[in-house]
């Protein structure tokens, strides 16, 4: 009897742990104040034309920084 009240007991903790599991927040889709402002800011650039790919700056001739 014992092992059975055992054997129920982690079932409940299983099935709870599922739950839990599938609706845990995922901390990679939350983004601060800042985060969201700096999006906006690259949505709006991007809508506007003035982003410069980086295949764009990669072409850009190397300038020396020790002069």
């Amino acid at each position: 009897m014992e092992q059975q009240n055992i054997i129920n007991r982690l079932d409940r903790i299983e099935k709870a742990l599922k739950y839990i599991q599938e609706n845990m927040i995922d901390t990679d889709i939350i983004i601060t104040e800042e985060e969201k402002r700096m999006l906006n800011e690259s949505v709006e650039h991007e809508k506007s034309g003035d982003l410069v790919s980086l295949e764009a700056i990669k072409k850009l001739p190397k300038i020396s920084l020790s002069q």
